[in-house]
């Protein structure tokens, strides 16, 4: 059997969730069991220790994992876009003209989920390319939930937010994002194109040991994804929701599942040289390692596509 770690309960993770409900790992011929590990850095964790098969969440996670001795692979990317680099304020602190622009920031506190984790990696690089990394306080508080109550709440200035965050706080009336993901021209001009935000990775010892399952792994994750490419995301919602964004309205659920498939969902799932060399560029500069550092994790030492590609028939 396999037990699958998952960061947390979002949409944006549908693919894994399609090919629960709809037992393609079953069909794959591989026992798969869900488990939400609640944060990145504490799927890496119970990857490292052999906890869980494989584990889903931010691409810099895996690369931190090898670069800690604990070698990782990277075997299937989720998106092109990375959907947890919105920056959500208080409409209130914008209508009034406090918050406009990023800069505006310095001095705040702005909400991740945890030091070190892909939502802090996010901050650190939108607030140093602001030029205001020294002067605001990025503070992990957990989880989106937790992230959100502290920024309507007025704990803290900013948060980043998930797509789905952004669709239940703005719905709610209370929240603008500051910075969203979804304007092809905000995003170009702040990560200069695709960046494999979430993937899935497993250990290397795990793709020497147990290449058929992972193998099997890949193919039904595969076959998800291309029910996600095909069906309308009113279709996907229904699937999904319960049991496992069941505390999203189907409405909003829908929506996100909308602009997941027209922006950001990676419809091949390949992680390019191109789309990796841009990743390792916002974790560098010392934001997360130094360049050297960096350089010791080439696109091969931390990408097998080989099973996405057997699976696909590239």
């Amino acid at each position: 059997s396999a037990d699958i770690g998952i960061a947390s309960p979002d949409p944006i993770y549908c693919v894994s969730y399609v090919a629960f409900k709809n037992g393609y790992f079953k069909d794959a011929g591989l026992e798969a069991n869900y488990i939400d590990t609640q944060s990145g850095p504490r799927g890496k964790q119970m990857l490292a220790a052999g906890q869980v098969f494989a584990t889903t969440s931010g691409t810099n996670d895996a690369i931190a994992l090898t670069l800690a001795g604990k070698p990782a692979k990277i075997v299937f990317s989720l998106d092109t876009r990375i959907t947890y680099a919105n920056l959500l304020v208080r409409k209130e602190d914008l209508d009034s003209g406090k918050i406009t622009k990023i800069a505006d920031l310095a001095g705040q506190t702005i909400a991740v989920t945890q030091p070190q984790s892909a939502t802090w990696l996010m901050a650190t690089y939108m607030c140093d390319k602001a030029g205001i990394l020294d002067k605001v306080d990025i503070r992990g508080l957990g989880g989106l939930a937790t992230m959100l109550g502290a920024l309507k709440s007025g704990q803290v200035g900013a948060s980043i937010a998930t797509l789905g965050m952004v669709e239940a706080a703005t719905a709610e009336g209370w929240a603008v994002p500051l910075f969203d993901v979804t304007e092809a021209a905000a995003w170009n001009g702040t990560f200069g194109g695709d960046v494999p935000g979430l993937s899935t990775y497993v250990l290397e010892e795990t793709i020497e040991d147990r290449p058929q399952d992972v193998q099997a792994f890949i193919t039904a994750l595969c076959k998800a994804q291309d029910f996600l490419n095909t069906e309308s995301a009113e279709t996907i919602a229904a699937l999904v929701r319960e049991p496992y964004v069941a505390s999203l309205s189907m409405e909003s659920l829908v929506k996100t599942i909308a602009l997941y498939k027209n922006a950001v969902w990676n419809k091949t799932n390949v992680v390019t040289p191109d789309a990796y060399a841009r990743l390792t560029d916002i974790m560098g500069d010392g934001r997360q390692y130094s360049n050297a550092e960096l350089a010791k994790v080439p696109y091969d030492a931390c990408v097998d596509m080989s099973f996405v590609k057997k699976a696909r028939g590239i």
